[in-house]
C-alpha cells in the first residue's frame, strides 16, 4: 500500500502521472513496489511527494502455498473455502448406540494396559473388536424410522463437500446469484469424476457450531436457491450433468426470506429443473426437508444413503400437529414412511446407496466411493437417452406418484404399500334384529325335537354379527363423545407394556379405571345409546340360549353313553342276576345282605363308574371323584341350610369379584396368559403369582365376613347329626367298610 501526500497549490497545470514520469535526477517510470520501505522526495515547483509501502497479510485463497495434502486435486480444490477441519471431531454416542459404549471401553482398557505393561494383548483385543463389530452390524439390522432420522442428523455425519472432494478429480467451487448475494447454505461448482465433468449443487450443514452457524445450519435463503438456478441454466448451456446432493431441514423461513421470494424462488427452481436438457440425479446424504429439498431434488434419478430420510414434515413437527407432543414423534416417523426403504417401495426413491456400520461417519471415505460408484453407473444410463426422452422421463417419474387408474388391476408390490380399506359393516335396524331373533327362537323350538347342529351354528352367527355390530356401535359412541384420541393413546400404552413382559403400571390402571369410569357415566349420552343397549341386550340373551343349548345337548350324549354302557349285555346280565339275589334273601335295606352280596354291588358299581369316567372323559368334560362317608338320607334335612350358605357365599365371592382391586387383578393375569402363549417362562411365574394372590383376597374375604361362623355351626351340627345317626344303629361304621368314590357331574 502506498501513502502520497501533495499540495494542490503547487500544481500549476503539471498532473501527478508527468510528476511521477520524471524528475531531476533522471529517476523515470520507477515502480513503487521496487521501492519498498524507501522514503523519496521529488522536489520541482514546490511540489513534494511522498511514497510509503505497508507491510499486509497475505492471502491464502485462492492460492495457498501449501495445499492440504490429505486433499486430492492440489491448488484448484482450494478455490473453495472449505478445507479438513484442524481438530478431529468428537464422538457423539446416540441413545440407540449406548449398549455399545461398553464393548468400546473394554477395548480402549485393554489397549491401554497393553501399552503400560508391554504384554501382547493382541488375542483379547481381535475378539473384543470381532464382538463389538457383530453387535455393530445387528443393532443396525434392526433399527427404527426415528432412529434414522437421529443417525441423518448426526454432527459427525459427512457432508456435501466432504463427499465432493472424496470423490472428484479436480473441483473448483462457483459463487453468487449474479443478483444480491452468496448464500453459503447451498454451494455449486464444477468437478471431474474419472475424466467426466458435471455440475455439483448442494446444500452444505456446518461440522462444527461455528461453520453451522456460518451455513445456516444448511437452510437456504431465496439467494441460495437463485444461486443453483444460476448454474442450472450455465451447465444446460455447457451440457454438463447435474449431480444435486440434499441435506437440510428445510428452507429457511424467517420473514426477510419470504420478504425476498422464498417460495418464488422454490417454485422457479422447480418449473426450471423440468426443463433442463441435461440429465440429473439428485442424492439424499442426510435428511430432505419439504420444499427446501424438492427445490433441487426434480431429478431423473433420486437415490438415497441407507440412513438418509426424506420427508413432507419433520417428525416432530407431524406429531406436534396430530398428537398435541413431540413425544409421539417415533410414531409418526414410523407412519410418515420417510425412510429410503419405504420411499424405494413407494417408487419415490430409485435407489439406496449403502452405509457401512455405524452410519456414514463411520467410513466417510467408503461411502463417498459407494456414492461415486453410484453416480457413474446412473450417469451411463441417463446420458444413453436422446433429451426428447429424457425430458419425458422425469415429468413421468413424478407424474406417477401417487396416481391410478381405475378399472386396471392394481399391481401386487403396490397393493401391499397401500392403505387397507376400512370394512365398512351394514348396520342392522331394531326392526331386522327382531324379525332375526324371532327367527332363532322357533329354531330352537323345532331344534328340541330334533338334532341340535344346526341350531348352534344359527346361535353361533348370529352371536358374532351381534358382537360386530356392538362393537362398531361403542366405536361410533366413543368417537361422538370425544374419547377417541384418549383410547388409542392407552392402547398404545398397553402394547408397549405387553411388549415388554413387565406387569401393568398403576398409573396405567388407574388412567384405564378412570376412562371406564368416564365413558360408563356419559355413554347414555351418546346419541347412538338406545340401539347399542338393545344390541348389547339381545347379546347376553342369545349368549345365553347358547349356553342352554350347549348345556342340553351335552345332557342328550351323556345320557346315550350312560344307556349305551348300561345296555352291554354282561352289565345288563349281572344287574339281572344281582337283582334275583336281592331280592331271594329278602333284605329291606343294603345294611342287611350278605356281604358276598355287598360285595358284588360294589364291584358291579366300581366298573360302571370307570366306563362312565372314560365315556365322559371321552366328551371333553373333567371329572371330579368326591369321597362320601356320610349317609344321604340323614343328612338330607341339612340340604336347605347347605344351599343357603352356598348362595351367601356366592354373593360375597361376587361382590369381592366385582371390586376395582381384584378387577385390575383379573385383567392383569388376562394379559399375562395372552403372553403364556408364547411359552414365556416369566409369564408363566406372573401367572402363578397373581393367582396365588387372587384367591387369597377371595379367601380373606370369606374368612373376615359372618360367612365363618354360619359355616362352622352348621358343620358342628352335620357333625353331631352324623354321630348320633352312627351311635343310634351303628350304620355309618358298617358302611364305611364298603365305602367307595362317588361321581359328581356339573353340566351348567
Amino acid at each position: 500500500m502506498a501513502s502520497i501526500s501533495y499540495s494542490p497549490a503547487a500544481f500549476d497545470g503539471t498532473s501527478a502521472s508527468d510528476l511521477l514520469r520524471s524528475s531531476s535526477s533522471g529517476v523515470t517510470g520507477i515502480p513503487l513496489k521496487t521501492l519498498g520501505k524507501v522514503r523519496f522526495v521529488v522536489k520541482r515547483r514546490d511540489v513534494i511527494v511522498a511514497a510509503k509501502m505497508r507491510k499486509m497479510k497475505k492471502h491464502e485463497y485462492p492460492w495457498p502455498a501449501d495445499p492440504h495434502p490429505n486433499v486430492k486435486g492440489g491448488v484448484l480444490t482450494h478455490l473453495s473455502h472449505f478445507k479438513p477441519l484442524k481438530e478431529k471431531q468428537k464422538p457423539v454416542t446416540l441413545d440407540f448406540e449406548k449398549p455399545l459404549v461398553d464393548l468400546e471401553k473394554k477395548i480402549v482398557d485393554v489397549r491401554k494396559m497393553a501399552n503400560e505393561t508391554g504384554l501382547d494383548f493382541g488375542d483379547q483385543i481381535i475378539s473384543l473388536e470381532n464382538k463389538y463389530q457383530q453387535a455393530l452390524k445387528e443393532l443396525y439390522l434392526h433399527i427404527t424410522p426415528i432412529q434414522r432420522v437421529n443417525i441423518a442428523r448426526h454432527p459427525n455425519r459427512p457432508t456435501f463437500l466432504d463427499h465432493v472432494f472424496n470423490m472428484t478429480d479436480k473441483f473448483v467451487e462457483l459463487h453468487g446469484d449474479r443478483a444480491v448475494y452468496d448464500d453459503p447454505a447451498i454451494v455449486t461448482g464444477i468437478g471431474t469424476i474419472d475424466g467426466r465433468r458435471y455440475m455439483f449443487i448442494g446444500q452444505q450443514k456446518g461440522r462444527n457450531t461455528k461453520e453451522n452457524i456460518q451455513r445456516n445450519f444448511g437452510m437456504p435463503t431465496p439467494h441460495g436457491y437463485r444461486k443453483a438456478l444460476r448454474m442450472m441454466y450455465y451447465a444446460d448451456h455447457h451440457g454438463f450433468p447435474i449431480v444435486t446432493f440434499i441435506d437440510t431441514p428445510g428452507a429457511y423461513a424467517d420473514l426477510k426470506s419470504e420478504e425476498l421470494g422464498q417460495g418464488e424462488a422454490i417454485a422457479h427452481n422447480l418449473r426450471t429443473m423440468f426443463g433442463l436438457k441435461v440429465p440429473i440425479v439428485s442424492i439424499v446424504i442426510g435428511e430432505g426437508g419439504s420444499g427446501g429439498a424438492l427445490a433441487i431434488g426434480c431429478a431423473n434419478k433420486l437415490l438415497m444413503l441407507e440412513n438418509a430420510v426424506f420427508y413432507v414434515a419433520s417428525p416432530e413437527a407431524c406429531a406436534a400437529i396430530l398428537w398435541k407432543t413431540a413425544k409421539a414423534s417415533p410414531k409418526a416417523a414410523e407412519k410418515l414412511r420417510i425412510t429410503a426403504p419405504e420411499l424405494c417401495k413407494l417408487q419415490i426413491c430409485d435407489g439406496i446407496i449403502p452405509e457401512p456400520p455405524g452410519g456414514a461417519h463411520a467410513g466417510a471415505t467408503w461411502t463417498s466411493q459407494q456414492i461415486k460408484a453410484a453416480i457413474n453407473e446412473t450417469m451411463d444410463e441417463l446420458t444413453t437417452i436422446d433429451t426428447e426422452e429424457l425430458l419425458k422421463h422425469r415429468m413421468h417419474k413424478f407424474r406417477k406418484l401417487g396416481g391410478f387408474q381405475e378399472g386396471v388391476p392394481i399391481d401386487p408390490k403396490k397393493e401391499v404399500n397401500m392403505k387397507k380399506k376400512e370394512q365398512t359393516v351394514p348396520r342392522s335396524s331394531k326392526a331386522e334384529l327382531e324379525g332375526e331373533i324371532e327367527k332363532l327362537k322357533q329354531q330352537i323350538l323345532k331344534a328340541k325335537e330334533s338334532s341340535t347342529k344346526p341350531l348352534e351354528v344359527a346361535l353361533k352367527n348370529m352371536i358374532e354379527k351381534l358382537k360386530e355390530e356392538a362393537y362398531h356401535e361403542y366405536s361410533e359412541a366413543i368417537r361422538a363423545m370425544g374419547l377417541k384420541d384418549r383410547l388409542e393413546m392407552l392402547r398404545e400404552e398397553v402394547s408397549k407394556v405387553n411388549s415388554k413382559d413387565r406387569l401393568m403400571n398403576p398409573v396405567l390402571m388407574d388412567k384405564i379405571e378412570k376412562l371406564k369410569h368416564e365413558l360408563n357415566q356419559s355413554l347414555s349420552a351418546a346419541p347412538n345409546y338406545t340401539i347399542l343397549k338393545y344390541k348389547l341386550d339381545m347379546l347376553k340373551e342369545v349368549s345365553t340360549a347358547k349356553s342352554l343349548s350347549k348345556a342340553a345337548t351335552m345332557k342328550q350324549e351323556v345320557n346315550k353313553k350312560f344307556s349305551e354302557i348300561m345296555g352291554r349285555h354282561e352289565i345288563k346280565d349281572k344287574l339281572e342276576a344281582l337283582e334275583a339275589e336281592v331280592q331271594s334273601s329278602g333284605s329291606s335295606s343294603f345294611i342287611d345282605l350278605d356281604e358276598g352280596v355287598k360285595d358284588k354291588i360294589l364291584k358291579l358299581k366300581s366298573k360302571i363308574e370307570l366306563e362312565m369316567i372314560s365315556a365322559l372323559e371321552s366328551l371333553s368334560l373333567e371329572v371330579e371323584v368326591v369321597k362320601s362317608n356320610a349317609n344321604p338320607t340323614s343328612l338330607s334335612v341339612f340340604k336347605n341350610k347347605v344351599d343357603n350358605l352356598n348362595e351367601e357365599i356366592n354373593k360375597t365371592i361376587e361382590e369381592v369379584v366385582n371390586s376395582s382391586e381384584l378387577k385390575n387383578m383379573m385383567e392383569l393375569l388376562k394379559l399375562e396368559k395372552a403372553k403364556a402363549e408364547a411359552e414365556d417362562v416369566e409369564s408363566e411365574s406372573n401367572i402363578e403369582a397373581l393367582q396365588q394372590q387372587i384367591k387369597q383376597r377371595i379367601s380373606e374375604a370369606i374368612s373376615s365376613s359372618e360367612l365363618k361362623g354360619k359355616h362352622q355351626e352348621l358343620k358342628a351340627e352335620i357333625s353331631e347329626a352324623i354321630q348320633s345317626s352312627g351311635g343310634a344303629n351303628g350304620s355309618l361304621q358298617k358302611e364305611t367298610k364298603h365305602a367307595e368314590p362317588m361321581l359328581e357331574m356339573n353340566f351348567a
